[in-house]
Formats: C-alpha cells, sequence, structure tokens
C-alpha cells in the first residue's frame, strides 16, 4: 500500500454535508503505513461534527475494497471549525462563528433554546460561549444558577475588559450579572445598543469555535446595532406552533432577508412542538397546535432544525439553573442534540456556500 493508493480510494468518501470528496477538501491529514496498518486523520469542519462515525465507516470500506481487503484501517479525527469571516477583522477576531438566536415574539423559548444550544455545542467539543443580548429581560443568570455573581476585569494593555463567567463549560456574559436583578433596566434605545457595542467589544471573549447570541424578541434597535457592529455567520429562528408565534416569526425571516441586512438564516426551530408528561413518555400532546414551524420552514424554504417538546423537566431545570443539556432528562436532551448536529451541520454548508456576511452599514 501507498499514500497515493490511500488518497485515491479515500476521493471516494464524501462529507455528506458539502458534498465533495474528503481529498478534494484536503481533509485527509497524517498518513502512516506499516503492513498491512494504515492509519490517518481526519479534519473535521467542527468538534460538534454529527457525521464522523459515517465518515469513519465510509473511509474503512473504500480502502478495504479498492486497496487491500486485509488492511486494519486506523481513523482519527482532530477538527478545524470553518468560518466564514475575512482575517483580520478585527472585532471578535479570534471567534470564528457568531450565531443569533432570535424569535419574532417573546414567550417561544428563545432563551432556553439559545442555552441549550450552546451547551450541546461544547458537549460535543467545540468552544462556546453565550451572550445574552437580552438587555430587558436577561435569562443567563437564573439559567446557569449565577444570580449575584460578578464578573472580573482585566488589563489589556490599558483597556479594561470584562471577563466573562464560566460555568458548565461555556462562557457566559449576561446585562444581568452587572445589574441588580431587582432593578428594572429602563433604558433608551441608544443606551442599551451601547450595552450590547460593549458586550463585543469589551469583553474578552477569547477564541471561541462558536459564540451564541440570545437576541431579544422583535425585530428592533439591538438586532441592528448587532450587525452593525459585527458580522454575523447566521440566524436560528425559534418558534412555537401557534398562529400568533408563526406570524411575528415570519416577521424575523423578513427581517434578515432585507437586502441592507441579508444575514443567512441558519434554519428555524420549533420549541414547544408537543406536551410529553413524565409518566407518558411516549404520549404527544399538541397544546399549541401541529407542526406549525415545520410548515413556516417549508412555506420559506429554510432548513428544519427540528422540534424541541414541552417537558416538565426543561422548565424546571431552567428555574433552579440547570439546563436540560446538564440535566437527567434523555428526552429533551435528544431534542436539543439533534437540533444543535443539524443547526451545525448547516453553518458548514453556510461557511462553504455562501459569502461572507457584511456588516450592516445603514439602515433608515
Amino acid at each position: 500500500m501507498t499514500e497515493a493508493d490511500i488518497l485515491k480510494a479515500l476521493s471516494n468518501v464524501q462529507e455528506p454535508d458539502l458534498g465533495k470528496d474528503l481529498v478534494t477538501l484536503n481533509m485527509i491529514k497524517n498518513i502512516m503505513i506499516s503492513g498491512n496498518v494504515v492509519a490517518f486523520t481526519i479534519v473535521l469542519t467542527t468538534p460538534a461534527c454529527p457525521m464522523k462515525d459515517m465518515m469513519r465507516t465510509a473511509s474503512e470500506n473504500a480502502i478495504k475494497m479498492l486497496v487491500n481487503k486485509d488492511a486494519v484501517v486506523k481513523v482519527d479525527f482532530t477538527s478545524n471549525t470553518t468560518s466564514n469571516r475575512l482575517q483580520g477583522d478585527k472585532v471578535l477576531s479570534g471567534v470564528k462563528n457568531i450565531i443569533a438566536v432570535v424569535s419574532g415574539k417573546g414567550g417561544v423559548g428563545k432563551s432556553t433554546v439559545s442555552a441549550n444550544l450552546a451547551l450541546a455545542l461544547a458537549e460535543g467539543g467545540a468552544s462556546v460561549g453565550l451572550m445574552d443580548a437580552d438587555i430587558y429581560g436577561p435569562s443567563v443568570p437564573i439559567m446557569f444558577g449565577v444570580r449575584g455573581e460578578r464578573p472580573m476585569m482585566k488589563d489589556n494593555g490599558g483597556k479594561g475588559l470584562i471577563v466573562p463567567l464560566e460555568k458548565f463549560g461555556i462562557k457566559l456574559m449576561s446585562i444581568g450579572l452587572l445589574v441588580d436583578e431587582k432593578n428594572a433596566v429602563v433604558w433608551r434605545g441608544p443606551m442599551a445598543s451601547s450595552a450590547i457595542k460593549q458586550f463585543v467589544t469589551d469583553v474578552d471573549w477569547g477564541e471561541l469555535d462558536y459564540l451564541v447570541i440570545d437576541m431579544p424578541p422583535g425585530t428592533g434597535d439591538i438586532h441592528l446595532t448587532l450587525m452593525q457592529t459585527v458580522p454575523v455567520t447566521g440566524v436560528v429562528i425559534v418558534t412555537t406552533p401557534q398562529n400568533v408565534a408563526l406570524a411575528d416569526a415570519k416577521k424575523g425571516i423578513a427581517m434578515f432577508a432585507q437586502a441592507q441586512i441579508n444575514v443567512p438564516i441558519i434554519g428555524l426551530v420549533e420549541n414547544m412542538a408537543y406536551f410529553t408528561p413524565a409518566e407518558l413518555p411516549h404520549n404527544k400532546y399538541y397544546l399549541f397546535g401541529k407542526e406549525g414551524g415545520k410548515r413556516l420552514a417549508e412555506e420559506y424554504d429554510l432548513p428544519f432544525l427540528g422540534q424541541v417538546p414541552l417537558v416538565q423537566s426543561i422548565r424546571e431545570g431552567g428555574d433552579e439553573g440547570v439546563p436540560a443539556m446538564v440535566g437527567q432528562d434523555e428526552l429533551s436532551q435528544k431534542a436539543f442534540r439533534d437540533f444543535a448536529s443539524l443547526a451545525v451541520r448547516n453553518i458548514a454548508i453556510r461557511n462553504a456556500n455562501i459569502p461572507k456576511t457584511k456588516l450592516v452599514e445603514v439602515v433608515t
């Protein structure tokens, strides 16, 4: 067996999401051959890649069928998370992907989805941050059990930077960590927008594969400020199945599709899709309607990222500071893992096929 033989065989193995073979994509590294043993490394597009077992099996089969049926194939994995950001981007220069989680209205579980998306990505091995950009209704301190904690400051060449808290393996920042939760944040739009700019420019996020941003509900100042401050990789739309939520979700979709904004939509996730009681784990009760989010995704030709059930443990975990992804409920964890897997796949496809998102310059 030669290295050329191995590469020729692996040129028949497709990366499932990008539609090209592993050799063309330059994903094969460190080929080593000793007798009948061949070892090599596949460089994944993300540590959280859900398709690596499929690629391992396909690679083993290709070498045994096309090179040596007696070969002992050893496949290692490493990752280099894809990014669509230009080298030299000054703002959040160490962050490869910025994912905004948005909803047209409040009450659809956007913060729950954001928190558990971040945790599911980190569980897959990615380095992740979670920014709570919901200035008027911050949820992160409660959901992660860090109420009353305050972030530290560090000096960076004469400029003070806020050091985000770390919990459950991800970095956290929220206005709720800076102000007393008993006091209302009574700010006009420009003040809220200024706070969001500071969360982007004055927080030491460091090196991250993904920064998940929990946006406020609606389509307003804070959304525009974020898009004008940093190029966003894409947005995840959260909705519930009922018509009232779907009507507002359409407004969010329309906002990001506008020519002067034009931020890619990674996909849509349907939260509270059905109720499943703990004592009847196989029963589904469609309290808010059935598959409204799925139909909306089809109507707008958006990737559908899955359904998250309405489960009591999700609510309890959020209130107790233990999100579903680090709790005990397997049903909700599977739903969030499946959602995160589809999200990272669509991010990789987006990075491979769509030009870099530019900063929004003027919106009138």
